[in-house]
């Protein structure tokens, strides 16, 4: 008899309202669709663009998301820090420095199952904060949560494809997927690694495309333009929702399918004439 999958649905950086309000039209759908047993989401962006509230978690809790990881904005809204220290579902980068508020890891249990799922949340160091080493403070972890179960779920958050890359060939056979955030870009490169490893570089964003990183896009161009601050703005319209599905062999915590999800599905790149 072949082994029950876990089907884990990730939904990339969630901006702001845009993103929210895509998120309760489609997420409950979208967890009926692909029979989601688990679903996480990163949430760092969901505040006006930058940090997370209480009210916001609640929301997401109430769609459906089980745990919610973080970035290098985890910490941009100080008054949700006691929160995140009460709720063990709320993880925020596990390698910054020792005296942050927040869990930077947890282990889960799956319901209608004795198995149980680890996710850890890390973030990386090229061309972001000198924060602690990602590889070492993996290794840890991961050393941690085997103790508990072998189903173990990533979210890099970090600026370079390559520092992705060199952390899921790291961590290959060790961990059922690895999901990159924080560009906000999805990209095409999803796939299994040799020793059982889901992996894509980045999940994307789940908020407006009119934009640039879901921030208004004549701000922005200003800001690159001319070389001087200027106050980011929500972007809107041209809303999409950006996920990763992963199927892990609930035995063995290995990944036996991953793919992004997308919707809706952005136009062709032809015009019509």
């Amino acid at each position: 008899m072949p082994s029950k999958l876990l089907n884990i649905l990730f939904v990339g950086d969630i901006v702001g309202d845009p993103g929210l309000s895509l998120l309760e039209t489609i997420l409950p759908s979208l967890i009926d669709k692909h029979e989601a047993d688990f679903v996480i989401a990163n949430g760092e962006n969901s505040h006006e663009g930058k940090g997370i509230n209480r009210s916001i978690i609640q929301r997401l809790y109430d769609l459906g998301v089980d745990v919610i990881t973080g970035g290098n904005h985890s910490f941009a809204k100080w008054k949700v820090f006691d929160y995140m220290k009460e709720d063990a579902n709320i993880l925020r980068p596990m390698n910054y420095p020792k005296g942050n508020p927040g869990y930077g890891f947890g282990v889960y249990d799956l319901s209608d199952s004795d198995q149980k799922i680890g996710v850890l949340n890390l973030q990386g160091r090229t061309f972001m904060n000198a924060i602690d080493d990602p590889f070492s403070t993996a290794d840890w972890v991961i050393e941690r949560m085997k103790e508990e179960t072998d189903i173990i779920f990533v979210d890099f958050h970090a600026e370079a494809t390559a520092e992705k890359m060199a952390l899921a060939w790291h961590l290959d056979g060790e961990i059922s997927m690895f999901v990159g955030t924080h560009t906000h870009i999805p990209t095409n490169d999803a796939r299994l690694l040799p020793n059982g490893t889901g992996y894509i570089s980045d999940a994307g964003m789940t908020g407006s495309f009119d934009s640039v990183l879901g921030m208004d896009k004549n701000t922005s161009m200003k800001r690159f333009k001319l070389g001087t601050p200027h106050r980011y703005r929500l972007a809107n319209g041209n809303n999409h929702l950006c996920a990763v599905l992963g199927k892990v062999d609930i035995e063995t915590g290995k990944c036996k399918h991953i793919e992004p999800i997308i919707y809706p599905s952005f136009q062709s790149n032809s015009l019509e004439e």
